[in-house]
């Protein structure tokens, strides 16, 4: 479905883009929300406050899904909200499908700080079968951040290497969108106050 995002600006887009046309999966256009909306007078349009950028990216994804516990909520009395790694970790009784619950909690977890794309590789079958569910995108591996951090924006010195991919006519329609207006405090800000993540032209998280 043809889609308009509008928000206060778009990063890394020219001065005076405030929206990004979506169709599918594709970017279709980036520009000024006026002229969007008037060339595709039949898309759907979403108003957002705040910046979109491209869909962020995990590096730290592995170390999240493979050697740390997502409790359920209904274990928050016992376990607390907090990933459990360590010895915390290790007193717990895991097997193939708690492995696998607590890998789909930490991917939707993700998806609520703007990730679209995680780095592999994973070694657990029930992770792998939960990311491939999932629909984010995986990436060869690469450099692994020194913070392991369920915000990809709190694991790297800028904000550029958090980013899955650039955001252009023609890519892939994977956005986040931040509740700050300025891309130059995207770091100091924007890190965990993610509005909305699209994935592949999909809406998957909406903050209420």
């Amino acid at each position: 479905m043809l889609t308009v995002h509008a928000a206060d600006a778009v990063h890394g887009a020219p001065e005076g883009a405030d929206a990004v046309a979506v169709d599918g999966g594709v970017v279709v256009a980036i520009g000024a929300y006026g002229e969007l909306t008037a060339a595709r007078p039949g898309a759907r349009t979403r108003r957002w406050s705040g910046l979109i950028t491209p869909g962020l990216l995990n590096a730290a994804a592995p170390a999240l899904l493979e050697a740390a516990y997502h409790p359920d909520p209904r274990e928050a009395d016992e376990l607390g909200t907090d990933p459990l790694t360590g010895d915390a970790l290790t007193a717990l009784s895991m097997d193939d499908a708690r492995w696998g619950a607590s890998a789909r909690r930490g991917l939707q977890r993700m998806l609520r700080h703007g990730t679209t794309a995680v780095r592999g590789p994973f070694a657990r079958p029930a992770v792998r079968t939960a990311v491939a569910r999932s629909g984010l995108r995986v990436h060869a591996p690469g450099p692994v951040p020194e913070h392991v951090s369920l915000d990809p924006l709190a694991s790297v010195p800028e904000p550029p290497e958090a980013f899955a991919t650039a955001l252009a006519v023609g890519g892939p329609a994977d956005l986040a969108v931040f509740d700050v207006p300025d891309p130059a405090a995207l770091r100091t800000e924007g890190a965990g106050s993610c509005v909305a993540t699209v994935l592949g032209g999909r809406l998957v998280f909406r903050r209420s």
